[in-house]
């Protein structure tokens, strides 16, 4: 039981501010997995096209 001198502290902000970094850690590795998949997409499109080209030149 808390004493009528001393004001309890609010625990709502220690929650809200524990979410809100949840949160922000959760959007940030989600960008970063993001940017490795489409960077892995695009690497693999240009290993394709480079040989194609290069196949097409040896028939040549």
């Amino acid at each position: 039981m808390a004493s009528a001198g001393r004001p309890v502290p609010p625990l709502v902000g220690r929650g809200a501010s524990a979410v809100a970094a949840v949160l922000v850690v959760g959007v940030v590795l989600t960008a970063l997995l993001a940017t490795v998949a489409i960077t892995a997409v695009s690497v693999s499109i240009a290993a394709l096209v480079l040989r194609s080209l290069l196949n097409s030149t040896r028939k040549r």
